[in-house]
């Protein structure tokens, strides 16, 4: 299949066609395989530009997810027993005690930094094409690789603040100064601004890639967050590219809300960019194993245990009403095999019943092994383990709409906010607001449960935070979540490992 092929082809192209070993292209062999003829076809095309879409594999169930989500008040990592302590480092991301130190922080920089540099591997090979050797939508090509590069660049300014801009292949990134936040802005929107109108549109043969409301959907995110990034707020700028994206005509809400997750969910009419998950070719979709109880191998005939692990904390897992068909996300209660006899934990004799109460960080007792609902948001998908096939939901309608609705109601404009939020409340089976309920907290609540598990939380509440003065995200609201000290977590610290590599680079305050 055709959406297979940017991710698929990543390691043999790597290996055997472009990289002679080292980080500069000086070689004229690439091992049979030079970029003069290799973009003579679509399908090649497909795997030249797949080294810039490989590392998006990581992120929809990583590490940049879990210092997105941990960190916030949606998803928690209860210590259980023994299991999943792993040195404290989940437990840091929820305290807001993370370190310099931390496995998920160095890990999400990794990811990221990753992604950019593939993107200016792929660039170097594209403007060192002859002329005569250039495929005719190669403007295209280019500025789908530029956007690309910019949404992994929005991910690294967001959770690391100052970061190093690099854009040139050639660039030694362990020896470059961080640019500031709003230099990586401006740098950004106008990156975003020249090369999103020259994308492709939205079809099935561009499953997976960055197409031009994908990129619209990068610049609203940013324009959204402009007031964190660069303390002077965006709103008419989010609202108008969410707008656009909104009126484009090619997508629409999936009239079930659950539909956007299933198995093989490429048929969602909402789905703007995902990442082409395949549990025979495209490994990466671990959200499933790392909720569910290790018994629920039963409940969904599973080729290996589930992790137990992620699950939400008491008080957003009660944000849903039992009449939100988005509380349909949530397993709670008895659990039973697929054959419908109810589960019994073998080494405790305890009923597997997942308890909504999660109290504390950690404890001992065997019950605690069932507390928290678990998500199956993404829908399970039997005889799996590690590596399913629902494509992983980068950014969908459901989230313009809000992103819309927000801008609006900070510029004043209700009614508009009002229709957009209603939208999603009436597909979702619950009760339409009223202007009276359309208040800037009420929003975030609404935000959060439309996009619970996106990743998206700890952006949202550090937005609402520094809009508003309403301590979101560093407040005392959740069990065992002291009130941070001050503001300095709402960027996470440089990790070691990388302040060993580029000695270049500066801590971030407080760290």
């Amino acid at each position: 299949m055709k959406k297979y092929l940017i991710y698929c082809c990543t390691a043999l192209l790597i290996a055997g066609a472009f990289l002679p070993g080292c980080t500069k292209l000086d070689s004229k062999v690439y091992n049979q395989v030079t970029p003069k003829n290799f973009f003579q076809t679509p399908a090649q095309v497909n795997a030249a530009l797949a080294p810039a879409y490989s590392p998006m594999t990581a992120l929809p169930c990583g590490n940049l997810f879990q210092c997105n989500e941990v960190t916030a008040d949606e998803l928690i990592i209860p210590t259980r027993g023994n299991d999943w302590y792993d040195g404290g480092q989940h437990q840091q991301l929820w305290l807001h005690t993370f370190t310099y130190t931390n496995p998920n922080v160095n890990g999400a920089w990794s990811e990221i930094s990753r992604g950019v540099a593939q993107c200016n591997f792929v660039l170097n090979i594209l403007n060192t094409l002859p002329a005569a050797s250039k495929p005719a939508n190669f403007l295209q090509i280019a500025a789908e690789i530029k956007v690309m590069r910019a949404y992994y660049y929005l991910k690294f300014m967001d959770l690391f603040g100052s970061v190093p801009l690099v854009t040139d292949f050639n660039t030694d990134p362990n020896k470059t100064v961080q640019s500031t936040r709003a230099q990586v802005y401006a740098f950004l929107e106008s990156e975003l601004k020249t090369n999103v109108p020259l994308l492709q549109l939205n079809t099935a043969a561009e499953y997976g890639h960055m197409t031009k409301y994908g990129g619209y959907m990068v610049l609203a995110h940013l324009y959204l967050n402009a007031q964190v990034y660069t303390g002077t707020a965006q709103w008419a700028n989010a609202a108008a590219v969410a707008d656009t994206v909104i009126k484009s005509g090619h997508y629409s809400l999936q009239p079930n809300f659950l539909d956007n997750f299933i198995v093989q969910n490429e048929g969602s009419v909402e789905n703007i960019f995902v990442v082409p998950f395949n549990y025979l070719y495209i490994g990466g979709m671990e959200m499933i194993v790392n909720s569910l109880n290790y018994n629920n191998i039963a409940t969904y005939n599973l080729t290996g245990q589930p992790y137990n692990g992620w699950c939400s904390p008491t008080p957003f897992f009660r944000s849903f009403t039992s009449d939100d068909a988005r509380a349909k996300m949530w397993a709670i209660g008895q659990q039973y095999s697929a054959s419908g006899e109810p589960l019994t934990d073998k080494a405790t004799g305890l009923k597997v019943s997942f308890s909504p109460y999660v109290l504390q960080l950690s404890n001992p007792a065997d019950s605690f092994k069932f507390a928290g609902a678990r998500s199956i948001k993404y829908a399970p998908q039997p005889n799996t383990y590690t590596d399913a096939s629902n494509s992983g939901v980068i950014y969908r309608l459901g989230d313009a709409y809000l992103i819309g609705a927000e801008a609006n109601l900070r510029l004043g404009n209700a009614p508009a906010a009002l229709t957009l939020v209603n939208a999603l409340r009436t597909r979702a089976g619950v009760a339409p607001w009223t202007l009276s309920d359309l208040t800037l907290p009420n929003l975030l609540a609404e935000r959060g449960r439309e996009l619970a598990w996106e990743g998206f939380r700890r952006e949202d509440l550090i937005r609402f935070e520094v809009a508003d003065g309403i301590p979101y995200f560093t407040g005392a609201r959740l069990p065992d979540k002291p009130q941070d000290p001050d503001k300095h977590t709402f960027i996470l610290p440089i990790p070691q490992a990388q302040l060993n590599t580029n000695p270049k680079l500066i801590q971030n305050p407080g760290y």
